[in-house]
C-alpha cells in the first residue's frame, strides 16, 4: 500500500488550486518546506507570503486579504495557529465570518520526536467551539487534497487539519468528498466505527480483525467533523445500536464529544471512545506513541469488545 502524509495532500491541492484560481494566496509562518506550501511559492511566489514566526500577524493579515476579495490560506502548526492565534481566530475571523482557510499541519501524536509541544492534539476542540467554523479533517493525502480545493470553493472561515507522518493512502480519485457528508467505508450491523484522520485506515484495520469473529462492523469516515454529519451517526446508531469513535486528538471536546452529543440529544447507544485521554504527548516513533496512547486497530477492536458487551447488557 502507497504511503504518503497527509501534508502532501495540501500541498498538491493548493498546487491545483494556483492554477485555477487566481484568488487563492498562501500565507506561512517560516514553515514552508515542511508545510508543503514551498511547492506553491515556488510556482507562484507573487501569492505567496511568508509572515515569519508571528501568527497572530499572520492571521491579521489574512483577515484583511479576504476583506479585499481574496481566499488566504493560512498555514503553520495546528498547535501554533490554534493556540497562539485563537484570540485572532475568534475575534477577527470567525466573529466576521471572513473568508480565510487556515490550515493546521502536524496534527496528532504521530508527529514524532519533536514532542508534546509540537503535538497538535487540542485544535479540534478550540475549532469546533467556534461559531462559524467549518472543520475538516482528511483520512489520507487524496482526501486531504480534496478537501484543500473544496474549501476554497466554500465560504467562510474553515480550519484544515493534516498530519506530519506518512500513512496509508486508501481512498480513490473517484471517491466521492463533499464537506459535511461523511462516507461510509463498509457497512455493518453490529456495531459503528466512527473515525476522522488518518486512523480511519486503523477502523478499516479493526473492522477486519472484528469481522474475522463473526462481528459485523460499520465503518464511517467522518472528515468533516463541524458542520458533523448529524443524519449519517443517527442512522448508524438505529441500525447498528452501539458506536466507537477514533482520533488522533484529546477525547475531551473532539470528535467523540460531538457524536456523543449527538447521540444523548436523540438517540442515546453505548459509545466507547479511542482518543488521547487528557494528557500531553511525548517523544518517540509514530508506532510507538499509536501503541502507547492506544489508538492502534487493537485498541480499537478492544473498545468495540466493550461496547458490544454494554449494548447485551444495558443498564
Amino acid at each position: 500500500m502507497e504511503m504518503k502524509p497527509t501534508r502532501d495532500g495540501y500541498g498538491e491541492g493548493l498546487l491545483e488550486l494556483g492554477k485555477t484560481n487566481p484568488q487563492v494566496i498562501v500565507l506561512d509562518a517560516d514553515l514552508a518546506k515542511s508545510t508543503r506550501t514551498d511547492w506553491f511559492m515556488k510556482e507562484y511566489p507573487h501569492r505567496f507570503f511568508d509572515i515569519g514566526i508571528a501568527e497572530q500577524d499572520m492571521l491579521g493579515t489574512a483577515a484583511g486579504l479576504a476583506l479585499a476579495g481574496k481566499i488566504p490560506f493560512v498555514t503553520t502548526y495546528g498547535v501554533f495557529v490554534a493556540g497562539r492565534a485563537w484570540d485572532q481566530i475568534r475575534t477577527t475571523i470567525s466573529y466576521a465570518g471572513l473568508n480565510v482557510k487556515i490550515a493546521g499541519a502536524h496534527g496528532g501524536i504521530s508527529v514524532g520526536a519533536d514532542g508534546a509541544t509540537h503535538q497538535a492534539l487540542e485544535e479540534i476542540t478550540l475549532m469546533r467551539v467556534l461559531p462559524n467554523m467549518t472543520l475538516v479533517v482528511p483520512c489520507d493525502a487524496i482526501e486531504t487534497k480534496k478537501a484543500t480545493i473544496a474549501l476554497a470553493n466554500f465560504k467562510g472561515p474553515a480550519y484544515l487539519r493534516f498530519a506530519r507522518e506518512a500513512t496509508p493512502v486508501f481512498t480513490s480519485e473517484s471517491d466521492p468528498f463533499q464537506i459535511g457528508e461523511s462516507i461510509t467505508l463498509k457497512d455493518g450491523k453490529d456495531l459503528t466505527i466512527i473515525a476522522c484522520g488518518p486512523i480511519v485506515f486503523e477502523a478499516l484495520t479493526a473492522a477486519k480483525i472484528l469481522n474475522q469473529s463473526g462481528i459485523s462492523a460499520r465503518v464511517i469516515n467522518m472528515h468533516t467533523i463541524k458542520p458533523i454529519d448529524k443524519e449519517a451517526i443517527l442512522k448508524a446508531a438505529k441500525e447498528t445500536g452501539a458506536i466507537v469513535t477514533a482520533e488522533e486528538h484529546q477525547i475531551l471536546g473532539g470528535l467523540g464529544g460531538a457524536v456523543a452529543e449527538i447521540l444523548v440529544q436523540n438517540h442515546p447507544v453505548p459509545v466507547e471512545m479511542i482518543g488521547i485521554k487528557d494528557t500531553f504527548g511525548e517523544s518517540g516513533t509514530p508506532e510507538e506513541l499509536a501503541e502507547r496512547y492506544g489508538l492502534t486497530a487493537n485498541h480499537i477492536n478492544i473498545a468495540a469488545q466493550k461496547v458490544l458487551k454494554r449494548k447485551a447488557s444495558p443498564q
